[in-house]
């Protein structure tokens, strides 16, 4: 036998060897769910559901048994019952070992009951999606399931429930295109393809060929379509931190149930807004934050004698290349925070940072400009100079803490909005409004801290607050002092004079009615005792967020009211008194 003919039948041999493991070799579905769950906790639903092949479509029940025998299960989806790290949930997985994870009417009823036991029994729900779309074999019927997954999905969100999607290798079609890029975070795997029309199809319609990465999982979280990519490894452990950052807890052994966590429209704030342990519903039990502040160490070594500092002289310590970054202050302040990212939009951006974490064991959302340390984050980051995409970022987090009833923590150091060609063309001005809206109306206590430099409409955006602090040597102003000189004097070189006569001092806006109170720092800027001048922004925050939390669990409509009439009080106006008519 001559070596072709031999390589060509043992090239034969070896297509049947691999044909027959691919029939015969088993894929138990739902692993993935399986291995997420507590150990003896999995407690499988809807095992029963499966379809009537409503258009006897030619093969498609030989294909359905193929697979049932291959995966020992009726379908693609696996719905079940049980807890991860104690907390009790609804988890899901649509598997590409059965067809391809495509999703027929019986996927489509399993999720959607899915989504309505977690609704009733007021769980969260994590499903974890893998498919190639909707199952052609039935036709009209499958691209429904689309509608009514989607239906449900909202159904849960409107009533107040935590929905994570999960996406892993590949999320396309139909599925990517409903209810799993609805959740209310999405996390990715590494290197997961997801999208509506796969790569091929893409390339035949446009007759070019792809770059490198495209559509992949790092790609839609630089597009913002995603909120983390997150490994395998590290899945478990991030979706129960997100868990408990959402409010929900372990099963108590004394009673099996979970702690009290009633799901309803105002599920959250009722966790949230409760008074802490040794707090009071009192108003009396609110300190004078100037109390606080004289009983600080700190405090009282920063009143060493130093020379009056003019507003330029506060500009230059505001703009120190040392001055702590907006991760600096959440290392100091708070625990266990998850950055989340997007504006499911079609960006990310990363000059706005935001996401949920602990404070002192309550749960708040934290938004802020990321300015970055040295020219290489600098430039990462645009400078902290906000493009529309971070506005939409930053209020798609503020509605998520409203949803939910978390505080909102705003820390607030930018040159001003980013003034590019592209920021104009996807309206910047319209996402500084409707950010500029959406606080004035948000239902839960907000507090904005001015670290370093706030300018223009670019700090307001994530600015209006119920209260506004400032650090001692922070500056806010209408604009940059270069861009105040350059514009009224034609002048950039009076930028210093400028400094001044705006008027943009801690102390300055205090005294105008902005400020609601200014936190001394140690003379040199917070940079000489970052520690020491977070502990007393800690006190002061406690203090505070207490008190708004006591207002908002009384009385939503005084909350909302105190932050109209804050700045409705704000600017001086003379006019003459005339009669008012209607």
């Amino acid at each position: 036998m001559s070596p072709t003919v031999f390589e060509e039948k043992r090239k034969t041999l070896l297509g049947y060897k691999k044909l027959r493991e691919k029939n015969t070799t088993r894929h138990l579905l739902g692993g993935r769910i399986r291995r997420f769950f507590d150990d003896g906790s999995f407690e499988e639903m809807y095992a029963d559901v499966e379809t009537i092949d409503p258009l006897a479509f030619p093969g498609y029940r030989e294909t359905l048994d193929k697979n049932r025998r291959k995966t020992e299960t009726k379908d693609a989806c696996i719905v079940a019952r049980g807890t991860a790290d104690g907390i009790p949930l609804i988890g899901a997985q649509l598997s590409r070992n059965f067809m391809m994870g495509s999703m027929g009417t019986v996927a489509g009823e399993k999720l959607a009951r899915a989504f309505e036991e977690a609704d009733r029994c007021h769980l969260p729900i994590v499903v974890f999606s893998a498919s190639g779309g909707a199952r052609m074999q039935e036709g009209m019927l499958s691209l429904m399931q689309m509608a009514k997954t989607s239906a449900a999905v909202q159904r849960l969100r409107d009533h107040g429930g935590l929905y994570i999607s999960v996406l892993t290798n590949p999320t396309t079609g139909g599925v990517s295109a409903s209810y799993a890029s609805l959740g209310d975070i999405i996390l990715a795997e590494p290197g997961a393809l997801i999208g509506f029309a796969g790569p091929r199809v893409i390339e035949q319609t446009i007759r070019e060929k792809l770059p490198e990465g495209f559509q992949r999982a790092e790609f839609q979280l630089e597009h913002g379509f995603v909120d983390k990519v997150v490994p395998q490894n590290e899945m478990k452990a991030t979706i129960v931190q997100l868990l408990k950052l959402h409010g929900y807890q372990a099963t108590t052994e004394e009673s099996g149930q979970a702690e009290d966590f009633k799901a309803s429209e105002d599920r959250g704030q009722e966790n949230s807004f409760k008074i802490e342990e040794g707090g009071s519903d009192d108003p009396a039990g609110y300190r004078d934050p100037a109390s606080i502040i004289a009983e600080c160490a700190a405090v009282r070594l920063a009143k060493e004698p130093r020379k009056p500092l003019t507003g330029y002289d506060r500009l230059t310590i505001a703009r120190a290349k040392d001055r702590p970054k907006i991760t600096d202050y959440i290392d100091q302040l708070f625990d266990g925070f998850v950055e989340l990212c997007g504006d499911r939009l079609g960006r990310e951006d990363p000059a706005i940072l935001g996401g949920i974490a602990f404070f002192e064991g309550r749960p708040v959302t934290v938004i802020g400009h990321r300015k970055g340390a040295g020219l290489g984050e600098n430039l990462k980051y645009n400078f902290g100079m906000p493009e529309p995409q971070g506005y939409r970022k930053a209020l798609r987090l503020m509605k998520d803490a409203e949803k939910y009833g978390r505080p909102v923590i705003t820390f607030i150091d930018t040159p001003g909005a980013y003034p590019g060609k592209e920021a104009e063309e996807n309206g910047q001005s319209v996402a500084i409004a409707e950010n500029l809206a959406a606080m004035s109306t948000l239902k839960v206590p907000t507090l904005a801290i001015v670290t370093g430099e706030g300018n223009s409409g670019g700090a307001l955006a994530i600015s209006v607050s119920d209260r506004i602090w400032m650090l001692e040597n922070a500056v806010y102003s209408v604009l940059s002092p270069e861009g105040f000189a350059s514009i009224l004097w034609k002048d950039a070189s009076r930028s210093k004079e400028a400094c001044d006569v705006c008027k943009m001092t801690a102390r300055d806006l205090q005294e105008a009615g902005i400020a609601d109170l200014v936190i001394p720092e140690p003379k040199g800027g917070i940079q000489k005792d970052l520690t020491g001048t977070c502990r007393l922004i800690r006190d002061l925050m406690r203090n505070e967020l207490q008190e708004l939390c006591r207002t908002a669990g009384q009385s939503e409509e005084a909350l909302l009211t105190a932050r109209y009439e804050k700045y409705r009080r704000i600017g001086q106006v003379l006019e003459q008194h005339e009669e008012t008519r209607c």
